[in-house]
């Protein structure tokens, strides 16, 4: 027995007849709270640099990925699944996305990538296919990300789309993220002695520019005026 399995052998003992009430009573809507509590445990590890707490986090952030698919296993989303059907189609998705790796002689030829840049044009290429439900840049991107984090996101479709130039300069001149980050806090700052709520008026904006987006991909030139510095005027 594997580490691995060791592990997915405990997590479904605790939730069996004569293991622990807590783990038994959990749902998937229980433990989302403890997935995005762990993961975020995890990012402040890596920015933290520490190995072992990094080490820690990994495991805390598998055992939630565990969990919900020993939930799953007990048929608590209808048709079961187990961890290896997770594994399994999660190492589908990576193969079919990385023809240049994975693929056939014609696909290495077709799908070759020397850059990261590259390799992301194929990645979104690749998604649209799998996905062809999908009639827009924003869709499967979740609003329920940190503003900042959705931000970048929306940011990011909006250049893809053209209606932002990825090469121009941004509406700040910053020189480092030490001075970003203060900006970022000086803005919230004001926001506070406003008494305005900077996470809500940046989902507002952001949600002024989806619009925007789903406009520019029917309709060409369509230009809201989203993206801009307030005047002081």
């Amino acid at each position: 027995m594997t580490k691995l399995d060791e592990l997915i052998a405990v997590a479904h003992k605790l939730r069996q007849p004569g293991g622990c009430p807590w783990d038994a009573e959990q749902t998937h809507e229980s433990l989302t709270k403890y997935l995005i509590e762990e993961t975020y445990e995890l990012v402040h590890a890596i920015e933290s640099g520490d190995r072992d707490e990094i080490l820690e986090e990994l495991g805390d952030v598998l055992y939630q990925v565990i969990f919900h698919s020993d939930l799953a296993a007990a048929g608590s989303l209808g048709e079961s699944f187990d961890i290896q059907d997770v594994a399994e189609l999660s190492a589908k998705k990576m193969m079919g996305r990385h023809p240049h790796v994975f693929g056939t002689p014609e696909e290495h030829e077709k799908y070759a990538a020397k850059t990261g840049d590259e390799v992301m044009v194929n990645w979104d290429a690749h998604k649209q296919r799998e996905k062809p439900e999908r009639s827009s840049v924003l869709d499967g991107i979740p609003q329920a990300l940190p503003a900042l984090a959705l931000a970048d996101k929306v940011l990011g479709k909006a250049e893809k789309i053209g209606l932002l130039d990825a090469d121009a300069p941004g509406p700040f001149s910053v020189t480092g993220e030490a001075e970003l980050g203060a900006i970022l806090l000086a803005v919230v700052s004001s926001g506070r002695a406003a008494g305005l709520d900077s996470e809500r008026a940046l989902r507002e904006a952001l949600r002024e520019l989806q619009v925007e987006i789903r406009h520019a991909e029917i309709e060409e030139g369509f230009d809201a005026g989203v993206i801009a510095v307030p005047n002081e005027d």
